[in-house]
């Protein structure tokens, strides 16, 4: 990446790519930069829409967008001169998209991961994707220079609290503390402040794993269990993040950072939160294949639960939450279920590293 960013692409308007793209649109705005930003998205009529409306109607609507933002349906357009690439796409598309992307990308681009998932068939997480996707577009490069070309951004964020301004904070883990500093000065807003880090593995593990919590926290409020069902769910939760995030290599403190108890705590208890969501439909009896049907959102928690769960088995790590509620979906284990098996299972110690 160049010293000094010039422009940044974001890719995909759904509602958090959208809620990205305003975030940095007004820190170049309130920093008096000319940091240019263009969000991408595949609809041309869509982006079209925004350019002359500058309101996402879809998913924001009555939200007026900042003047410096700019719409595209243009991937060459969108990409040409961004120093920085913001992937706000789904974590089962995003190695298509990339494959698309990064040959049309400059040298020197960050590219930045805004998804919460795993990749169904290989297990891998984000920056994972993201450099296998990169190693073979550019072969040239070393495994030190792909990696500094990668990032995660994860934390409390609900895009339509972002979108209304209300204040939160996030956490950027790049290779190096540098580029996520640098990441961070064209997201630093009046209302969004993030912090830094080199825990990738960390915050990526604490990011995609809380959804299949929140899936948990969900079918519980639809259920009509309490606050202490919850309030156990959610602790309990936190324990299998940290162990595989500890086995993958992560480090503890991120798991009582932002990307960890932060974005577990908003998740979990937001009714805006479309994981949280899905477990509430799940409760109420709708299927996990009909959920497509039901809600206009991806929860990705629906296809990260169960990889999930064979990452988890790879390194030896129990995880029983993330196994009920992997039974749940395929079908195995009736949600009314869900408490009895996992309140009728061994007494363990609760500091166990290895299983609940």
């Amino acid at each position: 990446m160049t010293a000094s960013v010039q422009k940044v692409a974001v890719l995909g308007a759904g509602s958090w790519g959208t809620a990205f793209a305003k975030i940095v649109a007004d820190t170049a705005a309130e920093q008096q930069t000319s940091v240019e930003t263009v969000l991408w998205g595949r609809n041309p009529q869509s982006m079209q829409q925004c350019q002359q409306t500058r309101v996402n109607e879809k998913y924001f609507p009555g939200i007026v967008l900042p003047e410096k933002l700019q719409f595209t349906a243009d991937l060459q357009e969108a990409l040409s001169g961004a120093d920085i690439v913001v992937l706000a796409i789904p974590a089962q598309s995003l190695r298509a998209q990339l494959e698309v992307a990064i040959p049309l990308s400059e040298p020197h681009a960050v590219f930045v991961s805004l998804a919460k998932g795993l990749e169904q068939g290989t297990r891998l997480r984000m920056s994972e994707v993201i450099a296998d996707v990169l190693s073979k577009v550019h072969p040239q490069l070393s495994e030190s220079e792909t990696q500094s070309r990668i990032a995660v951004l994860s934390g409390p964020n609900l895009a339509k609290e972002i979108v209304a301004e209300q204040p939160t904070a996030s956490v950027i883990a790049a290779h190096t503390d540098e580029i996520a500093q640098a990441i961070a000065k064209v997201c630093a807003s009046s209302y969004f402040r993030p912090y830094t880090g080199t825990d990738i593995v960390g915050v990526e593990i604490g990011g995609l794993v809380k959804n299949v919590i929140a899936l948990c926290v969900g079918m519980c409020d639809g259920l009509g269990y309490g606050d202490n069902s919850k309030a156990s769910v959610m602790t309990r939760g936190l324990a299998e993040i940290t162990r595989l995030a500890l086995a993958l290599g992560g480090e503890p403190a991120t798991m009582s950072g932002l990307a960890g108890m932060g974005d577990l705590v908003a998740t979990c208890s937001s009714p805006l939160s479309r994981n949280h969501t899905a477990g509430r439909h799940l409760a109420a009896g709708v299927s996990s294949r009909e959920l497509g049907t039901v809600m206009t959102q991806t929860a990705e928690s629906v296809k990260t639960a169960p990889v999930v769960v064979e990452l988890a088995s790879q390194h030896g790590i129990e995880m029983p939450i993330c196994e009920a509620v992997t039974a749940v979906l395929a079908d195995q284990l009736n949600i009314k279920d869900l408490a009895p098996q996992l309140l009728g299972r061994s007494l363990k110690n609760e500091n166990s590293t290895r299983s609940l």
